[in-house]
């Protein structure tokens, strides 16, 4: 566990997410912030999850009824390990997960190409700033709709007591190629983490 997470009995909020033991950056997604997801855009089809972890996100996608391949470059008991989704050339119907922060962009790329109906990332708001995104992915292929989040989502490091809240925003980005025009910002409602936490 991270050393710094509990500080004189205190916990602080996660300000950056420190990857656990189990490899890098891997931060189980909490149930609630799939959950908003799905109550807010339908799938059809099977879903891929290519980031899918302890299969925390997986199993909440299950519930839509559809198909779920689960996926991830390590393995962590759940899903096909060593499967390299930014070196793949499997396709789906849809395709949603919590990238690694350090991967982000390409598993846009990567997303784009090779979802045929809908894609999903859950990313940190400030994705949308940066010049070179705005010449390349929001240029090229921007999201359809971009959820955010009005409760903060806290990640925690598998077996951390989980208590605080995060600082950082985040919301879920989603290309769908059925959709028409520019992207729409929408706000997810409160209560998905009472309701689902």
């Amino acid at each position: 566990m991270d050393a710094t997470y509990n500080l004189n009995g205190g916990y602080k909020p996660t300000i950056k997410r420190f990857a656990d033991l189990d490899g890098p950056d891997f931060f189980p997604t909490p149930a609630w912030a799939t959950h908003a997801l799905i109550d807010n855009e339908e799938f059809r089809g099977d879903i891929w999850e290519p980031a899918c972890g302890d299969g925390a996100m997986s199993e909440v996608l299950e519930t839509t009824g559809n198909r779920v391949i689960s996926s991830d470059l390590y393995h962590r008991g759940y899903g096909e390990g060593d499967h390299d989704f930014l070196e793949s050339w499997r396709r789906a119907p849809n395709i949603v997960t919590n990238p690694p922060f350090n991967a982000a962009e390409g598993f846009v790329k990567s997303g784009v190409q090779r979802s045929e109906r809908k894609f999903a990332l859950l990313l940190r708001l400030a994705f949308l700033e940066g010049a070179n995104r705005q010449r390349t992915i929001f240029t090229d292929a921007p999201p359809a709709r971009v959820w955010v989040f009005s409760e903060r989502i806290t990640f925690y490091p598998a077996g951390a007591v989980q208590k605080g809240t995060g600082t950082t925003a985040y919301a879920w980005f989603v290309w769908d190629k059925d959709a028409q025009g520019g992207t729409e910002l929408k706000w997810l409602k409160p209560g998905y983490k009472a309701l689902y936490g």
